[in-house]
């Protein structure tokens, strides 16, 4: 969903598991879906950890846990690994994640998670682990993510980190742009260069 990104302030969820592939975020048969509807997708994130094998939900998984909720996800190290299918991304998205917060995220995933509006957020191991004890001892706990001066903080201790993005990323999410939003916008620019170059 294309939606200015300015800083969010938000509760957050849990997910304290290191190498989470992108078939556990969306399961590979789910790929074949006709639609791009973000919250088709939603509603099957993480599909086979928050239903058991007869539909039934799985209430010990987080997602089913009301005690938690928000717009960040917090990750263990390595999100997103294995295939590079955006349909991870949409799941995110969909399921209304603005933000993942992790250690370490596979490239190409990081780069769909960027190009489908939802910020991916790199913080050290130890900033992360404060971060998951401060959201055990208490769900309501915020974290502050704010994208003009990249720092991320979490509200329970005060402490605040930088974190890095692409600049062109970062233009693109602040003012809700995709890659076609962005050349539409710089037309009259792009025109006047090649004009000038076959001048």
């Amino acid at each position: 969903m294309k939606q200015k990104f300015d800083v969010i302030t938000s509760t957050c969820v849990p997910l304290p598991l290191e190498n989470v592939d992108t078939d556990q975020i969306i399961p590979a048969r789910f790929l074949k879906a006709t639609t791009r509807e973000e919250s088709f997708f939603g509603e099957n994130l993480f599909r086979d950890w928050r239903y058991n094998p007869d539909g039934s939900l799985n209430k010990d998984f987080v997602l089913n846990d009301p005690t938690y909720g928000g717009e960040i996800l917090v990750a263990g190290k390595n999100f997103g690994s294995g295939s590079s299918r955006e349909h991870a991304a949409w799941a995110i998205a969909g399921y209304g994640f603005r933000v993942v917060i992790s250690s370490f995220f596979a490239d190409i995933h990081k780069n769909n998670e960027l190009n489908n509006f939802v910020l991916p957020v790199v913080v050290s191991e130890e900033f992360l682990a404060e971060l998951f004890d401060s959201i055990k001892s208490d769900p309501k706990t915020e974290v502050e993510v704010d994208l003009p001066n990249q720092t991320v903080t979490n509200k329970a201790t005060g402490k605040s980190k930088k974190f890095e993005i692409n600049g062109y990323k970062k233009y693109c999410l602040m003012n809700a742009l995709d890659d076609i939003d962005f050349l539409l916008e710089n037309k009259e620019k792009t025109e006047e260069y090649e004009h000038n170059a076959k001048a």
